[in-house]
């Protein structure tokens, strides 16, 4: 079921299709869920006939269509959203035939409110219907009014839907979509529906269709991965899954994210232990170290049971890096119950945690509870929570010092890397790693290390050169260097060992290939290998649906 209202919009309407090479941009607010979300749109509107909007113009938001992907979890989450709809507004007026698309969480949530607040916008639509997006722009355009269409339930699979993916290197892939928990505090159940599990052949399929196109990492998406096989059956189909990803040739690392303690069992913690893909890190919520606050929260686990799991896990992974979400500040929650929550975290060494000030989603039990708590009191609890944290964070960085670890090289730069001359990358475990370059080696490349953190600029980019020439201690996005860590901060480690004569090796990988010949493609240079046929990819690769495993 589905509800569909039209209203009017200040929207010219062009003579051409969008065949014409209309461009779009889509900007996402929120959770890897809708990082993962965007990339469909994306791929919908790539395979429609639109191109994404050169760099520039995507920074300055102008595009034929820009389509905003909305997050409805967070307090700011519409304030953000009609900030971005007002400086899009008067963009707009200046762009005849430029259509503005609202999809995501709170348009979910809204519906029709966004078009009555922001009579500008053409078209909005649900969590459910992402495969609608580009009938309706079309519908928007020849009507010349605002489309509103909002499934009340999941009308295509989004995994199975085209895909323009951000990463040669790295990729998401959705195990299941929707949650069956029912915390008090949390509206996705309310938005996203109950959950739906995809086939564990569907799921391997799109995972080995990543890394024929260049992928060494992958992470497996759902709001409650460790339920997942609740649907078709199989309670240990999630540590199955695990080990099967363990014998796709090429898939260096496998990622998951987010399970519920509540849910998690020893079967995952072997499967992760006993398959060397499966990387040494672990994003679990913890949400409250009180009991008494975890039962006001419908948190079906205890303080002790989480502890349990992170003491079989460490047993298991030794150097395992364990994140969380905490929220602060719920209602009626007491200084004792602030206490437990600090004596958790302090029991937990955290690598890092997302810590938030509780506040109140419309729609949610938590909303109307008694015992909502004064600004100030949450904002000082916040800050005690944060200074813990923070000073475990730097502790659990500084035992890596000394260690000699493989950092997947990322695309982009850090915010200091030319500055320091240094590359960023991720090691195993997760961690954010700023490595330098041998000294000799920046001294011979003219664009200096500021060059080599972005985008290729031009061909004589020295990562795009011939594999037989290009030096071999000069690492490319996807490419793999083993470095040793010399100092650290909370959130991130620096390994300048090789200015020291220190470890420093460059492995290269498909991935690193992959991501040489799709710059080489965007500058005019070759066709992309990767690009599953017609134009070269100005970007990433698009991915429809996979095919089905016996």
């Amino acid at each position: 079921m589905s509800s569909t209202t039209q209203s009017p919009v200040v929207t010219a309407r062009p003579t051409e299709e969008p065949s014409s090479q209309r461009t779009y941009l889509v900007r996402t607010l929120g959770c890897q869920m809708n990082v993962h979300d965007s990339e469909h749109m994306a791929g919908m509107l790539e395979q429609a006939g639109y191109t994404r909007a050169p760099a520039e113009d995507e920074a300055a938001s102008r595009a034929d269509v820009v389509v905003i992907n909305t997050c409805a979890v967070r307090e700011n989450a519409a304030t953000r959203l009609y900030g971005n709809l007002g400086q899009l507004a008067g963009i707009k007026a200046e762009r005849p035939g430029m259509q503005i698309a609202v999809g995501g969480c709170l348009a979910q949530k809204d519906r029709g409110e966004i078009v009555s607040k922001a009579p500008w916008v053409d078209v909005v639509f649900g969590t459910h219907n992402l495969d609608a997006l580009p009938v309706l722009l079309e519908r928007a355009r020849h009507n010349a009014e605002a489309q509103v269409e909002i499934a009340e339930s999941l009308q295509v699979f989004p995994s199975t839907l085209p895909t323009r993916r951000e990463s040669v290197y790295a990729g998401w892939v959705s195990i299941s979509v929707g949650c069956n928990n029912t915390c008090t505090f949390c509206i996705v159940p309310h938005l996203r529906g109950k959950e739906r599990d995809r086939r564990p052949g569907e799921v391997l399929a799109e995972v080995e269709a990543l890394v024929a196109a260049g992928a060494v990492e992958v992470t497996l998406l759902g709001q409650n991965v460790n339920s997942y096989g609740v649907e078709f059956g199989d309670r240990g189909a999630f540590a199955k899954l695990l080990r099967a990803c363990g014998t796709i040739e090429g898939l260096e690392r496998v990622r998951f994210t987010s399970p519920h303690p509540a849910a998690f069992t020893d079967d995952v913690i072997a499967a992760m232990a006993e398959t060397p893909n499966v990387m040494p890190s672990l994003h679990m919520p913890l949400q409250s170290g009180s009991d008494r606050v975890l039962r006001a929260m419908r948190r079906s686990y205890r303080s002790a049971k989480f502890l349990g799991i992170l003491d079989r896990v460490r047993a298991a992974m030794p150097d395992a890096a364990i994140t969380t979400d905490i929220i602060v500040g719920f209602p009626g929650e007491t200084e004792e119950d602030f206490r437990e929550t600090l004596r958790v975290v302090e029991a937990s060494r955290f690598s890092s945690a997302f810590m938030f000030q509780y506040s109140p989603r419309p729609g949610t039990p938590a909303a109307t509870m008694d015992e909502q708590l004064p600004k100030e009191v949450v904002q000082e609890r916040f800050e005690r929570l944060m200074a813990l944290q923070e000073r475990i964070a730097g502790e659990e960085a500084a035992r890596q010092v000394g260690r000699t670890l493989d950092v997947l090289v990322s695309e982009g730069a850090g915010k200091k890397d030319g500055a320091t001359h240094r590359l960023s990358g991720r090691a195993p475990d997760n961690r954010l790693v700023h490595l330098a370059l041998p000294t000799d080696l920046l001294d011979d490349v003219a664009a200096g290390a500021a060059g080599l953190g972005g985008a290729p600029a031009s061909l004589d980019d020295p990562r795009l050169a011939d594999i037989a020439a290009l030096d071999p201690r000069l690492p490319r996005p996807g490419d793999v260097v083993t470095v040793g860590v010399t100092r650290s901060a909370p959130h991130f480690l620096v390994a300048d060992a090789v200015l020291d004569g220190g470890a420093y090796a460059v492995r290269r990988t498909r991935s690193g290939d992959a991501w040489a010949q799709r710059e080489t493609a965007r500058l005019g240079g070759g066709e992309d290998e990767h690009a599953h046929g017609g134009a070269p990819s100005a970007g990433p690769v698009v991915l429809g649906m996979p095919s089905l495993r016996g």
